[in-house]
């Protein structure tokens, strides 16, 4: 698939897949699509063990990295706040509801473990701080992009990203978010629809992908957003992408490191299943409706609070839910996690080789269906 995203990236499918997951990561770049490790989850320590872990897989293979930058957060001001002020903004109502929840669904406690500060440093990444640390630890490996997922990446990230002939990327909703971004100089934007997992906007992939292509043109334009097919990806190419993002599709691969339960999940939803929600970032992040949803969209509960206090409120009891979801009824209708409309068609298991490899052969046999259509009209 010879694209200029395809030339940029360096590969011979422009199939980029998102992935919290190293096996993922790895395994689509060996098989010729492009991996891109999403860093927010991580602290700088785990980042870099990962990416270390990563260079040896790949053997000089080009893979990538996203951090999560967002353009408003509280203390985005002064680039972030400590991690002690963050908590002193904790509501104690928040904090309250939140106890309630465990209690009510029957969570049990974790054994203290000293990960207390561990969870606050990833909190802390959804952060300008914060990235900026992961981004350093990023800038040491041998990768071919950088992406921001959420706003205009900072000028100087694109600066040094460019300094060290990276391929920089960013996510957009809208077509007046991408010509920003152009202006700020990326390479490559990526247009991700109202039906994609995690932080979304609200316009459907069919609309925004051409509107965004219109708007950026020569700058290539990746479709995200509904995408786990062959067929999905030439409507994609179709739309004037040239490449696709893929996110969704690996969670329920052999690699995932997705939560069982939630797996299970995901392979028995439909595509209503899935959810706009505050709940997890603080931001509107699609991912699979469950009674943690449920609860915090109930108006007689607290609203969530914005990034990053909802994630640093939120993260020792979605430690203790998914500990507990496979034993325990109620951390199972509490637990969840960010995946698009697409989980409908998610009804395997499959390794992501498997996947990038169904993905090509049904986009060659639908292309080829559709030459013969157009031959047989001539």
């Amino acid at each position: 698939m010879k694209t200029r995203a395809a030339e940029m990236l360096g590969v011979e499918f422009p199939i980029v897949a998102f992935s919290h997951c190293r096996d993922v990561v790895t395994a689509v770049t060996n098989a010729g699509g492009f991996g891109v490790l999403g860093a927010v989850a991580y602290t700088p320590e785990e980042l870099e063990a990962t990416l270390s872990w990563i260079d040896s897989e790949v053997h000089g293979r080009p893979y990538g990295v996203d951090v999560l930058i967002p353009v408003k957060y509280v203390g985005a001001d002064e680039g972030g706040i400590s991690e002690d002020r963050l908590k002193e903004l904790l509501p104690e109502e928040h904090r309250n509801f939140v106890d309630s929840l465990l209690e009510k669904y029957d969570v049990p406690p974790l054994a203290d473990d000293g990960d207390e500060d561990l969870i606050a440093g990833r909190s802390l990444g959804l952060s300008l701080k914060g990235a900026e640390r992961l981004i350093d630890v990023a800038f040491g490996h041998p990768i071919r992009l950088i992406a921001n997922a959420l706003g205009p990446a900072p000028a100087d990230m694109i600066e040094e990203a460019h300094t060290r002939d990276l391929v920089v990327a960013s996510l957009v909703g809208t077509r007046q978010h991408a010509e920003r971004q152009q202006a700020t100089g990326v390479d490559i934007i990526v247009a991700q629809g109202y039906e994609a997992g995690g932080h979304t906007g609200e316009i459907g992939t069919m609309v925004l992908v051409p509107d965004v292509v219109e708007a950026v043109a020569p700058t290539p334009v990746l479709a995200a957003g509904g995408i786990a097919t062959g067929r999905q990806m030439l409507a994609a190419f179709a739309l004037g992408a040239q490449g696709v993002w893929c996110g969704s599709v690996w969670l329920t691969t052999q690699e995932a490191e997705t939560h069982p339960v939630v797996k299970e999940k995901f392979l028995r939803a439909s595509t209503s299943d899935t959810v706009r929600s505050r709940s997890t970032t603080g931001k509107p992040a699609r991912q699979l409706r469950s009674a943690w949803t449920d609860e915090w969209a109930d108006p007689a509960n607290p609203d969530p609070l914005p990034m990053p206090l909802q994630p640093l409120l939120i993260a020792d009891a979605q430690r203790r839910i998914g500990h507990a979801a496979a034993t325990s009824d109620g951390a199972g209708q509490l637990v969840n996690y960010f995946v698009g409309q697409v989980v409908g068609r998610l009804n395997q298991v499959k390794a992501s080789r498997q996947v990038v490899m169904d993905i090509v052969e049904e986009f060659i046999d639908v292309a080829e269906d559709i030459n013969k259509l157009l031959t047989t009209t001539a």
